[in-house]
């Protein structure tokens, strides 16, 4: 499971050294890197995860044509990534452009997946989020726990 917070920085080759927790998930060491849903943060996979989501999406009928273009939009931008000796993984210039990632990078884990944000990004939807959930029971409850 993805969990926890992890400060990087991409180094001059655009790769991203992944945490040692992280890593573990990875247990065929490849990654797989797709755009995120909101907010422009990047999508991180293990292999296992990528095909139950990939099996979920593609399970919809073809003559769906809200999930063919979804369908379209989030294949695209997928990229399979082998993690180096050192533990590290490049980030393809699309993607980082998508996020907005120059240097400064945060790994966050959300269960079955890290999401990959630019810092400044991440700080400014952190500091909402903390403000919206910190001490509010009643936003628990609106999401039923």
């Amino acid at each position: 499971m993805f969990l926890g917070e992890y400060q990087r920085n991409l180094d001059s080759k655009q790769r991203l050294f992944i945490p040692a927790k992280f890593r573990e998930e990875l247990t065929r060491g490849i990654a797989v890197i797709s755009k995120g849903f909101d907010e422009k943060c990047l999508f991180l996979f293990s292999v296992e995860s990528w095909e139950e989501l990939a099996k979920k999406i593609t399970n919809n009928p073809v003559t769906n044509i809200n999930i063919q273009k979804f369908s379209r939009w989030f294949f695209k931008s997928a990229q399979e990534e082998i993690l180096d000796a050192q533990g590290r993984i490049k980030i393809d210039k699309t993607l980082a452009d998508y996020a907005n990632i120059k240097k400064d990078v945060v790994l966050v884990g959300v269960s079955t997946r890290a999401e990959i944000w630019s810092r400044e990004i991440w700080e400014n939807y952190a500091d909402s989020a903390d403000k919206e959930f910190s001490g509010n029971e009643k936003a628990f409850e609106s999401l039923g726990f």
